[in-house]
């Protein structure tokens, strides 16, 4: 249903390895990055090495936006649960710690964490 998708962030750089980083357990590569100005576009893909999320940064004038929700899909649990691990080393506030959701479906089990700009970034497998 989509195609890809992309958020506006206050420092490309700082997002960029944050998302890396915490969902390299589930496949995040950075597959495209365009220079814009002084910064850049970046645009990640999963193992196919389609770029279907993007960061970008604020157009000028703009305030950036809360209570945006990303899930990612983890292929497990032990992704889910890697995930959580690097983000409780790096400090990164987390919302709700690895555990099933039954009251989503049988077998939803994710972690929730707050990205650098605030919104709330979700690995789950539905397994």
């Amino acid at each position: 249903m989509i195609d890809h998708f992309g958020v506006q962030v206050r420092d490309v750089d700082t997002s960029a390895a944050f998302y890396l980083k915490v969902f390299a357990p589930v496949g995040f590569r950075e597959a495209m990055r365009i220079p814009v100005g002084d910064t850049a576009v970046v645009g990640f893909s999963g193992p196919d090495g389609n770029p279907q999320f993007w960061i970008s940064p604020f157009e000028p004038g703009t305030e950036p936006s809360r209570g945006l929700h990303i899930a990612f899909p983890a292929a497990d649990r032990d992704q889910v649960r890697a995930v959580h691990a690097i983000a409780v080393a790096d400090g990164i506030e987390v919302l709700h710690a690895p555990r099933e959701w039954p009251e989503y479906h049988p077998g939803y089990y994710a972690v929730f964490l707050r990205d650098p700009d605030g919104n709330n970034v979700e690995a789950v497998c539905h397994h």
